[in-house]
């Protein structure tokens, strides 16, 4: 299976968010899409950086909560991005995002964001995956 069958298959608009917008702003978003993170994009579009969760809530632990929803996305979002292509193996991007400890993978493709993965998104592929193949299996050795 490749990173294009769940994209195909999820079907969903990829939400973004501008470097220059606030914290409050992404967590708003975050909250209204019910999602864990976000590309962030430049004044051109591009994929910039991606502010998850984790990237908020650690500005929420060193910084006054009420100022730190005021920073700027960019002071904020990880600027090291990892980035997965259609036509990856599901198994290649699980074991990529395992050994950097993320959740959640920008797709790229032709220089343009196409999709958005997390992990939750893999192992459900890859479940539904093994339980097709079961099921083959299974009537295989009934007939």
């Amino acid at each position: 299976m490749k990173i294009r069958d769940i994209i195909k298959s999820e079907g969903r608009t990829v939400f973004t968010i501008g470097e220059g917008d606030t914290v409050h702003q992404a967590v708003r978003s975050l909250v209204d899409h019910n999602i864990g993170a976000l590309p962030v994009v430049d004044t051109a579009g591009k994929p910039a950086g991606i502010i998850s969760e984790r990237d908020i809530l650690r500005l929420c632990s060193r910084d006054d909560f009420a100022s730190a929803l005021g920073s700027p996305v960019s002071e904020v979002m990880t600027r090291e991005l990892v980035i997965a292509f259609p036509q990856d193996p599901v198994e290649y991007v699980m074991n990529v995002m395992t050994e950097r400890h993320i959740r959640h993978v920008p797709i790229m493709e032709g220089g343009d964001l196409v999709g958005l993965v997390s992990i939750g998104d893999l192992v459900k592929a890859k479940g539904d995956e093994s339980q097709a193949e079961a099921r083959f299996l299974r009537d295989y050795l009934n007939t």
